[in-house]
């Protein structure tokens, strides 16, 4: 199928592309094209203006800054996947990028378009989620921040007013030397997820947990932080044994289901997958911090 017929606009700045998303009514922003092009051919979006951003430099870019990584909205997945700054910075989006489709389309993918685009197996959604993400959000009416646990508003539907652009991502650093792992399991690779998992660790010189992060992608119509698994890695010391015992509450997640798999499998897999993530977290640790590619299949 072909897309409908639609306006084009290429503006230059942020603020030329606030101006026309105010004034331009059924207009829709124009990322990476990985999804929305798809879309416009199937017509299941229908807008009169598609305003690209591509054309926008100041989006495009990955800033060190002494609290973490600033993430240009524009910035390409394959960017992303090769920056030293991420690799350095960020081992757990160095891990995850891994597993976004496939190359061709990490070089037109952009991570501001797959946050929008929120689908709920989309890795980089759950990455934002397991690190606590903090999203600048901007309009012709000025720029707010939000932290990313309020950016999903339901199903593929980010809490973004009509006329706002996500500008750029902020990912605080966790300390040096923290276990990191991302796994996932789907039908092929690069097919979206039935069932991911983020796990972030903070071990101590005795090797007790201080810090643990757990995140879901699959199971939900958004990411979900599994807060009960958090609380009960938090003061105990790492091991397998542990995670087989605390991923057990992930069997109670209310799960979504559909013709992929029913949420009962989904639950199953949120089990597993918490599982395997933790192991690659705390094996990550023991290679010194590096990233570990972790599988899930």
């Amino acid at each position: 199928m072909k897309p409908p017929a639609f306006a084009y606009h290429d503006p230059g700045t942020v603020e030329e592309a606030c101006t026309l998303m105010a004034t331009l009514d059924n207009a829709r922003l124009l990322a990476g094209g990985q999804s929305m092009m798809p879309m416009l051919n199937m017509r299941f979006v229908m807008p009169d203006h598609l305003v690209d951003l591509g054309c926008i430099p100041a989006l495009s870019a990955i800033e060190e800054r002494p609290e973490g990584l600033r993430i240009g909205a524009m910035t390409r997945q394959r960017d992303l996947e090769h920056s030293a700054a991420v690799r350095a910075r960020c081992p757990l989006l160095a891990d995850a990028i891994q597993w976004v489709g496939h190359r061709q389309t990490r070089n037109r993918g952009t991570i501001g378009g797959s946050l929008c685009q929120l689908d709920p197996a989309a890795e980089l959604p759950a990455v934002c989620a397991a690190l606590d993400a903090v999203l600048t959000v901007q309009s012709a009416r000025g720029v707010r921040t939000m932290p990313f646990q309020a950016f999903p508003a339901g199903y593929m539907t980010p809490s973004l007013e009509p006329d706002e652009l996500l500008t750029a991502i902020e990912l605080p650093d966790w300390p040096q030397g923290h276990g990191h792992g991302f796994v996932e399991f789907a039908r092929r690779h690069g097919d979206y997820a039935v069932v991911l998992a983020a796990a972030l660790l903070v071990v101590d010189a005795a090797g007790k947990i201080t810090r643990a992060s757990l995140t879901l992608g699959g199971i939900g119509p958004a990411p979900v932080r599994v807060a009960a698994v958090e609380q009960a890695l938090v003061g105990q010391v790492a091991s397998s044994a542990l995670f087989r015992q605390a991923t057990e509450a992930c069997r109670a997640l209310e799960a979504m289901e559909d013709v992929h798999a029913p949420a009962s499998y989904r639950q199953q897999l949120a089990v597993v997958m918490s599982r395997r993530a933790l192991d690659a977290a705390l094996a990550s640790i023991a290679q010194g911090g590096r990233a570990t590619g972790a599988a899930g299949h």
